[in-house]
């Protein structure tokens, strides 16, 4: 059996059971989506986003597109991880020197807390080009900015939730300025979250049929007995466009750059209507897990069609033993 080496349990944190005769390890919330279209009328969609326990309720930092297409991050607060309900305006985020950096143009935030700080990884377009940004906070309320530690163009940048040692370590995935037709899974550290090295190779796209095109890391990592739980995405490029699915990974406690085991098959793709249609067709985007040590409880959030905020739930026990029957 695996468990959760944070030890946290989260007894408020929603579920659902699987359903009768349903069969994979990974199954859908049935009031998905959890996020509505129109969200609001200065919001359009809220997708790709972040969330974790806080104060015996629910916080997150939430990707929100307005009507003009435009991308913010906002705060969002929850009683019960599912009804969520968004702060008035974009966070307020203070660079190196104490200025308010502009909202715009910021997407997919990770959060990871380590000690007693949150780091809030996200997208940040700069001009024509994408990197992946750092920001830190304790209360939701004010953020810290790091002067751009990655040069153009990253993505997905996702935080362990401890420290190696001295070193913080973060995945990242490599791209173009543009939707990029490539993009494999790096894991590079730092002392002091400005000044990142060492850089080692994860994972490479094409491990399966449903990455074939790219891959990148999703939610926080989560360590388990056997490892680092690493939940991804992977894409295929087909003559219907990109597609976008759920899988995972498991690397080593120590050496994240060790692969123990690749999940072949992916664990949840596009079927479901809010997930084949939407601003963006064809897309799991999971972004956020909440875990309870105590009944091996996990709630995966994931973008759905680039357009809402969606649900999945499965267990450790039942994932990481899938995950290892199928591993390649």
């Amino acid at each position: 059996m695996s468990k959760f080496l944070d030890g946290k349990n989260c007894p408020n944190m929603p579920w659902e059971d699987k359903p009768d005769g349903y069969e994979l390890p990974v199954w859908r919330y049935s009031k998905n989506p959890i996020t509505k279209r129109p969200y609001s009328k200065t919001i359009d969609r809220v997708m790709n986003s972040s969330i974790v326990p806080f104060n015996g309720e629910f916080i997150g930092v939430f990707r929100c597109d307005n009507h003009s297409n435009r991308s913010a991050l906002y705060v969002g607060h929850s009683k019960d991880g599912v009804n969520i309900v968004m702060e008035d305006e974009p966070i307020k985020i203070l660079d190196s020197e104490g200025n308010i950096v502009s909202p715009w143009g910021k997407f997919d935030p990770r959060i990871a807390k380590i000690g007693e700080e949150y780091y809030v990884t996200f997208c940040d377009y700069c001009i024509d080009e994408v990197t992946t940004a750092i920001a830190k906070t304790k209360d939701f309320k004010t953020f810290y900015r790091f002067d751009n530690p990655f040069t153009p163009n990253y993505r997905n940048g996702v935080f362990f939730p401890r420290k190696f040692g001295d070193f913080y370590k973060i995945l990242l995935r490599p791209c173009d300025a543009g939707n990029s037709n490539f993009g494999n899974i790096y894991v590079t550290q730092s002392k002091d979250m400005e000044y990142f090295g060492k850089s080692k190779m994860v994972a490479h796209a094409g491990f399966s049929g449903w990455n074939w095109t790219k891959i990148g890391p999703g939610p926080t990592p989560i360590e388990i007995d056997e490892g680092w739980l690493i939940i991804i995405h992977g894409v295929i490029n087909t003559c219907a466009g990109y597609i976008y699915s759920m899988g995972a990974i498991i690397v080593d406690h120590d050496d994240p750059s060790k692969v123990l085991y690749k999940c072949e098959p992916a664990l949840l793709w596009p079927t479901e209507q809010y997930e084949t249609t939407g601003f963006t067709n064809n897309v799991v985007f999971p972004t956020a897990v909440l875990t309870d040590a105590k009944t091996g409880r996990m709630a995966i959030y994931y973008g759905a069609a680039d357009a809402y905020t969606s649900l999945a739930f499965t267990t450790i026990d039942e994932l990481v033993d899938y995950i290892k029957k199928n591993s390649k």
